[in-house]
């Protein structure tokens, strides 16, 4: 995945669903169309849930990149 340079970080590291689509959802509802959010997770289930949740609100789920420990999700702002 190319460097992607988010507006806004939510660290979501530690928590399990559903709070790290909640909190996404509620940031996404403060930032404006194409800006985009990186969110920070851990939970195993988040992948599937930012993903499918993302594409239903009518975001675009850019993409995830494994780091140490935890997973980036990069999210534009539809």
């Amino acid at each position: 995945m190319n460097i992607i340079n988010a507006d806004y970080t939510l660290d979501c590291r530690g928590l399990s669903c559903p709070m790290p689509l909640l909190k996404t959802y509620k940031i996404l509802a403060t930032m404006r169309s194409g800006e985009i959010l990186e969110l920070w997770g851990t939970g195993p289930g988040t992948k599937n849930d930012i993903e499918m949740a993302m594409t239903k609100a009518g975001d675009k789920y850019m993409g995830f990149k494994e780091d140490e420990g935890f997973t980036r999700y990069f999210i534009k702002k539809g």
